[in-house]
């Protein structure tokens, strides 16, 4: 069998919910909004694959840095480097 080199490989168990947790997230999640400089986590939501960042930001803490249509753009740091992340509400939430 040919070997899978897709975006979402090796995310069997970092992509999985909960048996309680299955199904359509609630929209709730969908409408919530951040403001400019706020600190926001980053747990992907598998249901939802529109707007989803690279799986090796899963668990990660950003800046919003600003908007682009309905996502935001993130400031997170990945290693030595500072990336720039685009996503979209469903796969944020907020710090507390």
């Amino acid at each position: 069998m040919p070997k899978s080199h897709g975006i979402r490989k090796r995310t069997k168990d970092k992509l999985k919910k909960s048996v309680r947790e299955r199904g359509i997230s609630p929209v709730s999640r969908a409408i919530q909004d951040f403001s400019d400089g706020q600190m926001v986590h980053i747990v992907l939501d598998p249901s939802r694959h529109k707007g989803m960042p690279h799986p090796k930001f899963h668990g990660k803490t950003g800046k919003v840095i600003g908007r682009r249509g309905r996502a935001f753009i993130l400031r997170v740091k990945d290693g030595n480097a500072m990336k720039s992340v685009i996503a979209l509400p469903e796969h944020l939430r907020p710090q507390k």
